[in-house]
């Protein structure tokens, strides 16, 4: 095997799904909201909701676009780079995603079409049912997904025969408790994510008092909405790193940077290691509370790194078990730090809101709220590092490492010409939707209601 090879086919599958992952939550769930804003037009009949919702509809489609082309080619990379993989664990993995490519993926996408194409044609409540089922569907196809990559972090389902796993129980992959943990996570994460996007956008216009009832009205759904998100995503979150002590226990021991075994466990407010001779440089913890978030109680043993690493040797033989403790550690840190942020900010906007102090002279912090557009991007991208770093050497946990899943006849050359035109292209992706959703959203909503169907807007402008 071509240790280079190894390397940049890692960089190559971070880097894509890093792209992709930027445009997945958005889509989760804006296409939630803007169903809503349409359900409010529908029922009311308000024109102030029409304009809202193809506002808002007119960014999800260029966001959902932009997550289609850059989601097609990770598929392709298990064959090309990752080929060992995916004959080892074809026949499980393949499952969860050829039910997605065919069911969820088809019909988010045939009824955003009708959703795009269906203005004056539907009826008004058959037309906000076909984005409901866009959101139906958007969110379906994450849990397939996250079907197949609760099987990495947790193998259940499964036989072995000869040198590869079949499919034995597809029941148990739906019913992996790992799963039922992560989907909710990010599903709510996504909510998170458009609800934050909506208070940016609608923050920057209110500060510049335009379009003011259509953005005032975004912000309220948008904070309502947000709050009840990233407080889940919290509560959730808190049920994963306890899943975590459970079923990869050093991914935890590595985002607390516990070298020793510990009962009662303690958090790590600072800690910098030094991982090549397993010693702290820096460590500044508080007695207690690491037992407290993994078992809910004041006691309880977490395992160590170096216990971990003597335990898994004798397990699974020779090796380095060890992710790398500093990414682990602080990805783990950037996201949990941006989550309560966003609590917070979430809080604040809703305080604001129940005293109808929405508009900038009494709302005195609006000014944050375009800027905390990105959080959720931040602790969406750091989730990610500490889900598929802290699970290494593994690639499917316990039972194939990531040195073993990579195409024997790659050579670093050949990685690394598809690793530079991967990484241009997508930048160049990156960059043409970013200055589409800024130059959309900066426009503002149409001055007045039904003007000219979506379809026009978005194409023909």
């Amino acid at each position: 095997m071509d240790n280079q090879a190894l390397l940049l086919s890692q960089w190559q599958f971070a880097i894509t799904s890093v792209y992709h992952f930027f445009f997945v939550p958005l889509t989760l769930g804006l296409s939630v909201l803007v169903a809503l804003m349409e359900t409010i037009y529908v029922r009311t009949g308000n024109d102030l909701y029409l304009r809202m919702t193809k506002f808002w509809g007119k960014l999800f489609v260029i966001n959902f676009a932009m997550g289609v082309v850059t989601g097609i080619v990770q598929e392709f990379q298990f064959g090309m780079n990752w080929s060992e993989y995916a004959r080892y664990v074809g026949d499980v993995f393949g499952a969860p995603l050829a039910i997605e490519a065919l069911l969820a993926f088809f019909i988010e996408s045939t009824f955003l079409g009708v959703w795009i194409f269906g203005w004056d044609r539907l009826s008004r409540g058959m037309h906000a049912l076909s984005m409901w089922l866009v959101a139906l569907a958007s969110n379906l196809s994450a849990f397939w997904i996250l079907v197949a990559n609760s099987f990495m972090q947790a193998p259940v389902g499964y036989a072995e025969q000869s040198d590869r796993l079949i499919l034995k129980d597809f029941a148990a992959l739906l019913t992996n408790r790992y799963v039922w943990g992560q989907f909710p996570h990010t599903v709510f994460s996504g909510f998170t994510t458009a609800a934050f996007f909506v208070l940016g956008i609608s923050a920057y216009h209110l500060l510049r008092k335009r379009h003011e009832e259509v953005f005032r009205r975004s912000f309220q759904i948008a904070t309502v909405f947000g709050i009840i998100s990233i407080f889940m995503v919290i509560l959730i979150g808190h049920t994963q790193a306890q899943r975590m002590v459970e079923f990869q226990p050093m991914k935890i021991a590595a985002a607390e940077a516990l070298l020793r075994t510990e009962n009662p466990a303690s958090f790590s407010l600072l800690s910098l290691v030094d991982q090549s001779n397993m010693r702290e440089i820096i460590s500044i913890r508080i007695p207690r509370v690491l037992s407290l978030l993994a078992y809910n109680r004041l006691d309880g043993e977490v395992k160590g790194v170096i216990d971990l690493q003597q335990e898994y040797q004798a397990r699974f033989g020779p090796g380095y078990y060890v992710p790398d403790i500093t990414v682990t550690y602080w990805s783990f840190r950037l996201m949990v730090g941006s989550g309560f942020l966003m609590f917070f900010l979430a809080a604040y906007a809703l305080w604001r809101v129940m005293r109808r102090e929405v508009m900038q002279s009494r709302f005195k912090l609006l000014n944050v709220y375009p800027l905390a557009l990105f959080l959720p991007y931040l602790a969406n991208i750091s989730g990610w590092l500490l889900t598929e770093m802290g699970r290494q050497p593994w690639v499917v946990y316990g039972k194939m490492r990531t040195a073993d899943a990579v195409s024997p006849n790659l050579s670093g050359s050949m990685v690394l010409t598809t690793l530079i035109g991967f990484t241009l292209v997508y930048g160049l992706l990156m960059l043409a939707d970013i200055y589409l959703l800024a130059k959309y959203a900066k426009a503002g909503p149409e001055p007045k209601a039904a003007g000219h169907p979506l379809e026009e807007q978005v194409y023909w402008e």
